[in-house]
């Protein structure tokens, strides 16, 4: 396991970018972190990293955004915390998507963790007293 921390908002983009290296090949990286604890931020600098520059934000409302990498191909961008069940992701498309070859970061990926293929990148997060980001990934 891998551990950085993010002294501030602005060690993100560090993060992001050393993160990306650690996941290489794979494609699926699933979150898990308690509300705002900056899962949304990180994921946008992984984005940003990946040559993404227009970000529509958390998809929260929408459960996926997708995005076009000039250097990674098809990324995508999913908030599963609206969904109540495995079988409501199920039906919404989820587990295609997470097999699609796309490159898929998943919020709230406990919701669906039987989906998860066995190569999945897992990051967790939590923030200590002072404020500081703890990003634990295996």
């Amino acid at each position: 396991m891998k551990e950085l921390i993010a002294h501030s908002l602005d060690d993100i983009p560090f993060v992001a970018k050393e993160l990306l290296e650690y996941i290489g090949n794979r494609k699926v990286v699933a979150f898990y972190a308690e509300m705002g604890s900056g899962k949304t931020t990180l994921i946008s600098a992984i984005l940003r990293a990946m040559g993404i520059e227009s970000l529509e934000g958390s998809p929260t409302y929408s459960l996926v955004n997708s995005y076009e990498s000039p250097y990674y191909g098809e990324v995508m961008h999913f908030d599963i915390y609206r969904l109540n069940s495995l079988e409501e992701a199920m039906d919404a498309g989820v587990e295609e998507l997470l097999y699609s070859g796309a490159t898929c970061f998943v919020e709230w990926a406990e919701i669906i963790e039987p989906l998860l293929p066995e190569d999945v990148v897992k990051v967790r997060m939590t923030i200590n007293e002072s404020g500081e980001r703890l990003i634990q990934f295996d």
